[in-house]
């Protein structure tokens, strides 16, 4: 079966979620844990992880890259005892509810997952809605073709302030169009 797997290209997540996932686990789309939150509440790292974060599976930390991996049947009921623990415990979900919905964000990220090819990158686009509800958009990252590879554009490098944890991004190659250097 399919599932979705956390991938990390470079150390931008570190930057900016929260709790960034370490890569190589599986993952949901997330965007349920962000259900009633008050668009006020969507500052910072928190509005990061709410607008781009899929959430890894055995970390419980944020990635904004996921690609479709093959999986047992094991490793599925594996994530979903984690995701349903999870829940219980930080987030004091009831057992039976917590297993429920753990099976119900695990089918919705397998269902999507099944549709597209191994190794197919994704990204997710949340926005919160009208009335609160949460609308998530998923896109897929194509790969290169032919012999033209991606080329790198963007370098996160520490910012020498005294916050260890600030950080810069800055462009190898020339600004989007429309943009001043």
């Amino acid at each position: 079966m399919k599932m979705l797997r956390t991938i990390r290209f470079d150390a931008s997540d570190d930057h900016i979620y929260e709790v960034a996932s370490p890569g190589e686990e599986w993952a949901i789309s997330g965007g349920a844990a962000f259900t009633g939150i008050d668009a006020q509440a969507l500052q910072g790292k928190v509005r990061q992880a709410f607008a781009n974060g899929f959430l890894g599976l055995g970390s419980f930390g944020r990635s904004t890259f996921v690609s479709v991996g093959e999986a047992t049947v094991a490793q599925r009921d594996e994530a979903l005892a984690a995701l349903a623990a999870h829940l219980r415990d930080a987030h004091h979900v009831p057992q039976a509810m917590a297993e429920q919905a753990a099976r119900a964000e695990l089918d919705d990220a397998c269902a999507l997952a099944a549709e597209l090819p191994i190794h197919t990158v994704l990204t997710v686009r949340r926005v919160l809605a009208d009335g609160g509800e949460i609308e998530e958009e998923f896109r897929t990252i194509a790969a290169p073709t032919g012999d033209k590879p991606h080329a790198q554009i963007w370098s996160v490098v520490p910012d020498e302030g005294d916050d260890a944890s600030a950080s810069a991004v800055t462009s190898d190659g020339p600004p989007p169009a429309g943009e001043r250097p």
